[in-house]
C-alpha cells in the first residue's frame, strides 16, 4: 500500500536543530571549520548515506551545506553519495561560484546577535550513529544462485490469508466452540490424508461404549481430537485426555524398554504433549476400559514437502523486531545496511524486504519501558522508521506485518495498522500477523511468533536459545498457537485463522531475538534477526541475542545467505 506524501508536516524541534544547524554549517569561516559530528547530522537530515572518506572531504569543504545543494541539478536528493556523485557536485559547485563571482569564504554577519546563533552544538538527541566499516568476512555467494535484478521483475504479491477486516468474534462461548471445532475438523482432515493410519478414526463416545472390542493387541481402535491437561506420571510416562465433539477418554503412552523401544515415541514422551494439540492416536484399551493405551500418535504433518520456484531470480530478505524507540535499538548498523543495499550487488536481487512485527519498541507495552526509550511517543516511532525504510533502495519493496510491540489488539490472529500509521510508509505492504501470502509463485507464512513462549513452557525440547525448534513443532501440528489460556493472547474467530492450512515454501518468524535459517522437510525456516541490542531484562536472564543479521533467500534457486551487520 502506498503512504500519503508526508513531505507536509509539521516540524518537530529536532528537525528546527537540524535546520539551525544547516544554516550554521553553511556560513563558518574557514576559522570554524565543522566537525565530523556536524557533517554526520547534515548527512543525517538530508537522508544522504557516505563513507567516512566523503564525510572528511565535506569537514574540510568551506560550504558543505551548499555543496549538497547541488544535488538537485543532477537529480539527486537522498540515498548514497559516492565518490563519482560527490565529484560531480564539487564541479558544479565551483563552476556555480565561479559564475556567481563569489569568493570561497563565507562572509561574516556584522548584524546584531540573534536569539539563534549559529549551530547546534548539542541537540538534544540520541546519539548520532558512527561510521561502522564493513567487515571482510561476508558470506561468499554464487551468482548463478541470485540470477535476476530486482529491477527486471514485477512486483508480484498474492495474500492468501490475512484477518484484516474479516474479524466477526464476539469473544462469547459459542464462538470459542466454533474455533476449536474448526481446528479439530480441518487437522483431524490432515491426519487422515498425511497419517498412515491402521483403519479410519472412530468417534470417542463410540469407541467408550465399544470398549471391549478394543482389548488386547489384535484389534486397534483409532481416534482424533484435542489434547487435555498432559501430565507425567510418576514413572516417566505420558498422560492426557483426549476430546472430539463426542466424548473424552483418557491416554497413557509409555516408555518402552528393550527391544520394544520406539524412538519416536521417546522423542514424544522426553518433549511432552501442548495443551489443546489435534493428534491422532491408535492403540487399545485396559481391561476395565478406563485408560487407553497408545501404540502410536499420528501427527498432521507432511512427510516431505516439494517447494514451489519463481520464474524470476530474485530474492527475499527477512528481519524482526527492529524495535525503533528504544535506547537499545542499533541505529548505526541500520545505516550500515543501507549502504550495503546501495553498494553491494547481492542486495541488487534483493526484490522484497520482509518485516514480520515489532518494528518500534511501542509504549506501555511492560512496566518501567518509559525508561528504556529514546522515542517516547507512539506515532513518533513510526514515523522515524518509515524515515529509516526510505532510505532503502527504490527496488525493495517491504511487506510489513505486526507483533506484541505495536499499536494493534494483542489477540492473535492480529490485524494490520491502522491508517494513520501506514500514511508515513512508501512501497510497503501491510499485512496482519499471521499472513500466508505468494511471491512470484512462492508460498510463505510469516508470523510474529509470540507463540514461542508457549512452545518453550510447554515442551520441554523447546528453549529461546534454539527457537526454530519451535517452528518446527508448529509444522508438525499445521497450528501456530494451539494453546489457548497461555502466554499467546487468542481471538476465537470462526475460523480458527492459526492453522496451517498449506504447508509454506517458506516460513518465517521473529520474537525472541535469535537467528536462524534451515531446512525442515522441505520448507525453509527463518527466524529473522533482531536489530535491537541486548536489553535490561534479557542482561538478567542471561540471554544473549543475535542482532544484525540480514537473511536472504532466493526465490528461484532457493539458496540462502545471511549477511552480518554487526
Amino acid at each position: 500500500m502506498k503512504r500519503m506524501n508526508p513531505s507536509v508536516k509539521k516540524s518537530s524541534g529536532i528537525e528546527n536543530q537540524f535546520n539551525r544547524f544547516a544554516f550554521g554549517v553553511a556560513t563558518l569561516p574557514k576559522s570554524m571549520a565543522a566537525t565530523s559530528d556536524d557533517i554526520v547530522n547534515l548527512l543525517r537530515h538530508r537522508r544522504i548515506i557516505a563513507s567516512s572518506q566523503i564525510v572528511d572531504s565535506l569537514r574540510m569543504h568551506s560550504d558543505p551545506a551548499k555543496l549538497l545543494d547541488m544535488g538537485a541539478k543532477i537529480d539527486f536528493h537522498k540515498g548514497f553519495l559516492t565518490q563519482e556523485i560527490f565529484s560531480q557536485l564539487n564541479e558544479l559547485y565551483l563552476n556555480n561560484s565561479q559564475d556567481s563571482n563569489l569568493s570561497s569564504t563565507p562572509k561574516l554577519t556584522t548584524s546584531e546577535p540573534a536569539n539563534d546563533l549559529g549551530r547546534v552544538i548539542a541537540p538534544i538527541t540520541a546519539p548520532e550513529p558512527l561510521d561502522i566499516e564493513f567487515r571482510n568476512n561476508l558470506p561468499d555467494w554464487d551468482v548463478n544462485d541470485y540470477s535476476c535484478h530486482a529491477v527486471d521483475a514485477p512486483t508480484d504479491i498474492t495474500v492468501h490469508y490475512d484477518i484484516t477486516g474479516k474479524s466477526t468474534t464476539e469473544g462469547k462461548m459459542n464462538d470459542i466452540t466454533a474455533c476449536f471445532s474448526d481446528r479439530l475438523n480441518k487437522i483431524r482432515e490432515m491426519i487422515v490424508k498425511n497419517s498412515k493410519l491402521p483403519r479410519r478414526p472412530t468417534e470417542v463416545a463410540r469407541l467408550l461404549r465399544e470398549v471391549h472390542r478394543y482389548q488386547g493387541y489384535e484389534n486397534k481402535a483409532v481416534a482424533i481430537g484435542l489434547v487435555n491437561e498432559p501430565r507425567y506420571t510418576k514413572n516417566g510416562h505420558l498422560m492426557w485426555s483426549l476430546e472430539d465433539e463426542t466424548g473424552e477418554m483418557n491416554c497413557l503412552l509409555t516408555k518402552r524398554q528393550g527391544d520394544d523401544r520406539d524412538r519416536f515415541q521417546e522423542q514424544i514422551i522426553e518433549a511432552g504433549l501442548m495443551p489443546d494439540d489435534v493428534i491422532g492416536v491408535s492403540g487399545t484399551f485396559s481391561q476395565n476400559g478406563d485408560i487407553f493405551y497408545v501404540d502410536d500418535l499420528h501427527f498432521p504433518m507432511k512427510e516431505r514437502h516439494q517447494k514451489a520456484s519463481s520464474p524470476f531470480g530474485v530474492s527475499v530478505a527477512f528481519l524482526s523486531d527492529i524495535h525503533v524507540g528504544s535506547k537499545t535499538f542499533l541505529e548505526a548498523q541500520w545505516h550500515k545496511m543501507v549502504r550495503w543495499f546501495h553498494s553491494d550487488p547481492l542486495a541488487k536481487t534483493i526484490k522484497y524486504l520482509i518485516l514480520s512485527g515489532d518494528c518500534v519498541d511501542g509504549v506501555g507495552i511492560y512496566p518501567g519501558q518509559d525508561k528504556e526509550l529514546a522515542i517516547p511517543d507512539l506515532f513518533g516511532q513510526y514515523s522515524e522508521f518509515a524515515r529509516l525504510l526510505e532510505l532503502l533502495p527504490d527496488w525493495v519493496e517491504c511487506i510489513m506485518l505486526p507483533g506484541n510491540h505495536d499499536a494493534v489488539r494483542p489477540a492473535e490472529p492480529q490485524p494490520t495498522f491502522e491508517k494513520d500509521i501506514q500514511q508515513d510508509y512508501n512501497t510497503t505492504t501491510f499485512v496482519g500477523n499471521p499472513c500466508d501470502f505468494s511471491l512470484h509463485g512462492v508460498r510463505l507464512l510469516s508470523y510474529h511468533g509470540k507463540s514461542i513462549d508457549d512452545f518453550v513452557a510447554g515442551l520441554k525440547t523447546v528453549t529461546y536459545a534454539d527457537p526454530v525448534e519451535a517452528m518446527r513443532q508448529m509444522l508438525r501440528r499445521r497450528h501456530l498457537a494451539p494453546q489457548w489460556g497461555g502466554k499467546t493472547p487468542l481471538s476465537p474467530e470462526p475460523e480458527d485463522g492459526l492453522v496451517i492450512n498449506e504447508v509454506p515454501d517458506i516460513f518465517v518468524t521473529g520474537h525472541v531475538h535469535g537467528h536462524a535459517c534451515l531446512d525442515f522437510k522441505g520448507t525453509t525456516l527463518v527466524c529473522s534477526s533482531t536489530w535491537q541490542d541486548q536489553t535490561s531484562y534479557q542482561r538478567m536472564l542471561g540471554f544473549q541475542p543475535k542482532p544484525c543479521m540480514l537473511t536472504i533467500v532466493n526465490l528461484q534457486s532457493h539458496a540462502t545467505t545471511a549477511i552480518p551487520f554487526v
